[in-house]
């Protein structure tokens, strides 16, 4: 906006978010972000305008509420569209009148409903509240009871709007497009993919660009969806949308009206910076289309690979159980790259604090995963690392040539076998792998584990994917060469 000639104000309840970039803005209030207050400063700084779209989910929230009161101008989409985009009965409707394919749903009209629904389509089934912070309240049901329960916390969360309930795919890749419109017209975008499978909530996934999975028949179905979406809501400014790939299909997740947390991250791996075109276009100046990455010419790196991997505070949060869920968890992020995927991802999770282990490994893995993650444990054994495994994981394990010794579990002190807490606090553990799903019966246990790895500083491992990679990345990445994404994009590498 500086760049543009025109002065602008800020409003940001967090210092910190602004604590380095203070004098980017004319005028800057340390004010909560309400609408009142919101009023109070759009009237007394006689603004003729107000940006919503680069602030997260609460401006957001604020849009309509800001458009009723009438005098305020919103620049980019219209509020209407962003609370049909919010409300997830009303978009899961228009999803389905454009003929763009989405996982089965039902809007909450009372809990007898729900749980109707869910034995139609076969639980699981997504919990998915509207209007809300960081996925709160949105949670996977397996069953009955677990459905009733997040049913209760998502109405305690979304009391003015309907609660979704969608049908959870299982096994299903996630793809992200960030993109940006103008009046209806998709004038960029990137789009990149999840390392994790669906059911992690995008900030906590790691994410990498270009995809490095997905077919080009999904890549041009998610093209074809962000199409019919930007026209249909008049998108105008920064977007992101999520997608769910499954046998060759793209099921659309949500659209959030607003840059995500991912857009500095592909701004930066493509060279493209993408607000600055959405503020450009939310402000009425014209952009040169054919300068950009639209739909029908993408820009991707051909030489490079980089990925954005989630930060965490479980050693702050006393008891808390460091389980990947669909409610966001992370706390920071960090960027790196690589000429390849393995590169780009051992320099990503190094530098998110993620010590490499360099002799024993403890595996815990619940038994619907051992055949596929069997030549991952093969991989691991293979690069010389000692396997310790929970018994039944052991016995396994060892039944199939790879070498695992067993471990007692937590509160089996007195047998033979070495306690598996005593192994991660005595720091004999390098690297702890606990994989649990729904159907794992030793809850408690699993979770002491996880725990003590947490309380140990012992890097620990909750998902499959990232296992996998992380297997393959050791086993074919020798070095780790320390070049800049200047170096890639100048082609100096």
């Amino acid at each position: 906006l500086r760049d543009l000639g025109v002065k602008t104000v800020m409003v940001n309840h967090n210092p910190e978010t602004v604590s380095t970039d203070y004098d980017e803005c004319d005028r800057l209030y340390f004010e909560e972000l309400t609408q009142e207050r919101v009023l109070d400063i759009y009237h007394a700084e006689n603004s003729s305008g107000v940006i919503i779209s680069v602030g997260g989910q609460i401006p957001n929230n604020l849009a309509l509420p800001l458009y009723r009161a009438g005098g305020v101008r919103v620049l980019g989409t219209s509020p209407r569209m962003i609370d049909r985009c919010e409300n997830r009965g009303k978009f899961s409707a228009i999803i389905d009148d454009l003929g763009v394919a989405q996982a089965p749903w039902s809007a909450l009209k009372s809990t007898k409903e729900a749980l109707a629904f869910a034995e139609k389509v076969d639980y699981p089934v997504l919990v998915r509240p509207s209007y809300v912070l960081s996925g709160s309240a949105m949670n996977v049901a397996y069953n009955s009871e677990e459905l009733e329960a997040f049913l209760a916390a998502a109405v305690d969360v979304s009391l003015d709007h309907p609660v979704v309930v969608t049908k959870f795919v299982h096994g299903a890749r996630e793809v992200e497009m960030d993109a940006v419109a103008a009046n209806g017209k998709v004038v960029a975008h990137v789009i990149s993919e999840h390392v994790e499978n669906a059911g992690v909530h995008s900030g906590d996934a790691t994410l990498v660009l270009p995809p490095h999975t997905i077919s080009e028949s999904i890549v041009k179905q998610v093209k074809d969806a962000t199409a019919a979406i930007a026209k249909r809501f008049q998108i105008t400014g920064p977007f992101n949308m999520q997608f769910l790939a499954k046998d060759d299909k793209a099921l659309v997740i949500e659209c959030n009206l607003r840059a995500s947390r991912s857009f500095p991250f592909v701004s930066k791996t493509i060279g493209q910076d993408l607000i600055s075109v959405a503020t450009k276009v939310m402000c009425h100046y014209p952009v040169d289309e054919e300068a950009l990455p639209g739909l029908h010419h993408p820009l991707q790196p051909t030489s490079y690979v980089g990925i954005k991997a989630p930060m965490f505070s479980w050693p702050r949060l006393r008891d808390a159980d460091p389980l990947l869920r669909c409610e966001m968890a992370s706390t920071g992020e960090v960027a790196c790259y690589g000429r390849n995927i393995n590169e780009a991802f051992l320099k990503a999770v190094i530098s998110a604090g993620f010590r490499l282990p360099k002799r024993n490994i403890l595996v815990g893995v619940q038994d619907t995963f051992w055949p596929d993650f069997l030549p991952t444990a093969r991989r691991f054994h293979e690069l010389g690392f000692h396997l310790f495994a929970t018994e039944r994981t052991a016995a396994f394990l060892n039944e199939n040539s790879v070498h695992a010794s067993p471990v007692a579990w937590p509160t089996d002190t007195d047998g033979p076998l070495p306690n598996v807490l005593r192994l991660i606090q005595e720091k004999k553990i390098d690297l702890v792998v606990n994989l649990p799903n729904n159907k794992t019966k030793l809850i408690h246990f699993n979770y002491l584990i996880r725990r003590a790895s947490i309380d140990s500083a012992t890097p620990l491992i909750t998902n499959f994917q990232v296992c996998n990679l992380l297997a393959e990345a050791l086993q074919g990445q020798k070095e780790l060469p320390a070049t800049s994404l200047f170096d890639f994009q100048q082609g100096t590498v």
